[in-house]
């Protein structure tokens, strides 16, 4: 278990280091602001920081989101043939609202927690894997944030979550997984997810010190997932970041991006530190769940998933110059009825906006 847990530091560091001295970021004039900017966030997840190696096991997104824009023409990586359907789309077109699009790319597996034995086990979670490519519309001024987000991708061999956990488990000397024979089939997805974010409460006190609250609401469709969820985020601390809060990896989570240049990411050089406090809690009601309820079309291991499931957040988060770092302790509760134990994994993100 040391060997795992040093590797895994190694290797955070590493990641941190090619973000902090590798990536490459353009040095701006004074009078650019941070409408211009894109920002590139790598989110990783994991439950290995509670020595644990069941049910949602791992996940991993990388996002890129646009600067503002006037309209979703001006970015040269949306299709010509698509602006007649994206201008008819609801929520995301209001003319006063300033326009962002964001590109994902994940992936995220799912065992049973004994995954030493190569059995079918029939009251435990199915072993799964999904890899995905996400396209966001984000509309927004300072105090609202929509986001309508397609997601496809496949669940199932091809996702290759089995090939990456085996070859990680294999390198770090952990224990080989041995039931991915009884993985969900290969199922493409397609997933149509909406939510909308505020920003309440801000409050400004001395010393650069301040809070804020980003309660949201959403919903979603597809043959992946069907339901819906609510919750908020409070936040307090000192140079607190002027954006639209810290997210684990779920659809509509790319909220990296500053608002505007009150964000301490474009203060003066040498004042562009901070640190901040969050709590999060979502509530999600869930009508299927391909993960649990097996795959749509073909018989596969299903288990009696739970119709409502809570999420509870906590972590601390750094600006380093155009940099954001998020740690974050998240608790889940149990997903489907013959769980026995609640979920809890770590999760770190880190953002350039440059």
């Amino acid at each position: 278990m040391k060997t795992r847990r040093t590797l895994n530091a190694k290797a955070s560091f590493i990641i941190l280091f090619c973000f902090m001295f590798i990536l490459p970021c353009r040095a701006f004039a004074e009078s650019d602001t941070a409408r211009l900017m894109r920002t590139v966030t790598l989110y990783m997840e994991n439950d290995l920081f509670y020595n644990t190696d069941r049910q949602y096991t791992h996940g991993t997104k990388l996002s890129w989101i646009s600067p503002d824009l006037s309209d979703y023409r001006d970015d040269p990586l949306v299709p010509e043939w698509s602006y007649p359907l994206i201008e008819r789309l609801p929520f995301i077109n209001k003319p006063e609202y300033q326009r962002s699009v964001s590109f994902s790319l994940g992936q995220s597996m799912y065992t049973p927690e004994e995954i030493e034995r190569s059995d079918l086990i029939e009251e435990d979670r199915p072993y799964a894997g999904i890899t995905y490519l996400a396209v966001g519309f984000h509309s927004k001024n300072d105090w609202q944030m929509d986001t309508l987000e397609l997601d496809v991708g496949i669940v199932g061999r091809h996702s290759y979550a089995e090939d990456c956990q085996k070859t990680i488990h294999h390198w770090v000397d952990a224990q080989d997984p041995k039931g991915w024979e009884h993985q969900l089939h290969d199922e493409p997805i397609l997933n149509v997810f909406f939510e909308r974010k505020w920003r309440l409460f801000q409050r400004k006190y001395s010393r650069g010190f301040g809070s804020d609250c980003i309660p949201h609401i959403g919903c979603g469709i597809g043959n992946a997932f069907t339901g819906a969820n609510a919750g908020g985020e409070v936040r307090f601390g000192w140079n607190l970041p002027n954006d639209f809060g810290t997210f684990i990896i779920r659809p509509g989570s790319d909220s990296n991006a500053p608002v505007d240049n009150t964000d301490p990411r474009f203060y003066r050089f040498l004042h562009r530190v901070g640190v901040h406090l969050f709590f999060a809690v979502d509530g999600t009601a869930v009508a299927r769940n391909i993960l649990l309820d097996g795959n749509t079309f073909r018989d596969s291991h299903s288990v009696d998933k739970k119709h409502f499931v809570a999420c509870f957040v906590g972590g601390i988060g750094f600006i380093v110059s155009r940099f954001k770092i998020t740690y974050s302790h998240v608790y889940q509760t149990k997903e489907f009825k013959t769980q026995e134990k609640e979920q809890q994994y770590g999760a770190i993100s880190l953002s350039c906006t440059f």
